[in-house]
């Protein structure tokens, strides 16, 4: 009789909040890895906001293809933002504690940034396809309402779709472990230690991943291909080199995002062997990304190049050359 009231106060015990143990295997020397994420972190920031400021200030850079790279950079600076100060938090001043309420918004955060990120770099590609294949027709299709009604389509969809992974993680009873082996809150991080069934949190992630970023990956590929096909019919080399410069940053960029969240996923089959992988891994796809486009896109792109310099106050170089 003992045991089986136990068991059933066991079963009503809700924990109070989680422990982000930070990353599994290294807890002891994990500190280190906190100037490198720092450093990583506060480039992200400082080349996404002077992104952000050059298309502001550049009338020349009022254009839909740099409305779009502004609002990828909000979004960079949005997902950089939503988890590396809590792992820098963790990592220098042990405070490791996280509410729920506050480890669902980041779950939540996470999943909409993310998927935002996928759906602007769709967009892009668009813009690229339209702008390459049908010039004639880019400035009346690609238009300023254009860019908004396609941004908000993105917001929306993203921030719909993954609105029920926190409620079905919050849904769930955690009534005994609150350690998670991760820096931040994932969805299967979290309902891991939830002692009911949690098939439905990782079918719907699973949904989740070839609904939206399954099919954001196709069209963007897709995309590309008819922009190559298009670009190798042209009988200028000179026009067809300027066609391939124009749209390779935005290629480098998604192949990377897309190659290093496939990479992400199949390294989380090995979690068990070695879990400390695929956890730095999820943090790095997290930070290098925001960090690695503004560079990109820096050095591939003229416009962008003296616009910087112009804002960092090196006008009159740029006007001497």
């Amino acid at each position: 009789m003992d045991t089986t009231l136990n068991i059933t106060n066991n079963s009503r015990f809700q924990v109070s909040e989680f422990i982000l143990m930070g990353f599994p295997g290294i807890h002891q020397w994990q500190h280190w890895l906190s100037l490198p994420l720092a450093l990583l972190y506060l480039l992200a920031l400082g080349a996404n906001l002077l992104i952000l400021i050059t298309i502001q200030h550049e009338p020349t850079l009022h254009q839909p293809m740099y409305h779009f790279l502004g609002i990828l950079a909000i979004v960079d600076i949005g997902l950089a933002t939503t988890i590396m100060p809590k792992i820098l938090a963790i990592l220098w001043f042990n405070a490791k504690a996280i509410s729920l309420p506050e480890c669902f918004a980041q779950m939540y955060a996470i999943h909409s940034f993310m998927t935002m990120e996928s759906g602007i770099f769709l967009c892009m590609a668009v813009d690229r396809y339209v702008a390459i294949c049908y010039p004639l027709r880019y400035l009346s299709t690609v238009t300023e309402a254009f860019v908004i009604k396609v941004t908000l389509s993105v917001i929306l969809r993203n921030g719909l779709l993954t609105i029920p992974v926190p409620i079905l993680a919050a849904q769930k009873h955690y009534c005994s472990r609150n350690e998670i082996d991760h820096c931040l809150c994932s969805n299967l991080g979290v309902t891991s230690l939830a002692c009911d069934d949690i098939t439905i949190n990782r079918f719907y992630q699973l949904a989740l991943a070839w609904v939206i970023l399954g099919s954001d990956m196709g069209l963007v590929f897709a995309s590309y291909a008819l922009i190559i096909h298009s670009v190798l019919k042209l009988n200028s080399a000179e026009a067809t080199s300027k066609a391939l410069n124009t749209c390779s940053s935005h290629l480098i960029l998604i192949l990377f995002f897309y190659t290093a969240l496939i990479v992400v996923s199949v390294i989380h089959l090995a979690e068990e062997k070695v879990p400390f992988i695929p956890v730095l891994l999820n943090v790095l796809h997290s930070v290098i990304p925001p960090a690695l486009n503004p560079m990109v896109y820096a050095l591939r792109t003229q416009e962008l190049r003296v616009g910087f310099r112009r804002v960092l106050g090196l006008g009159e170089n740029v006007a001497r050359k």
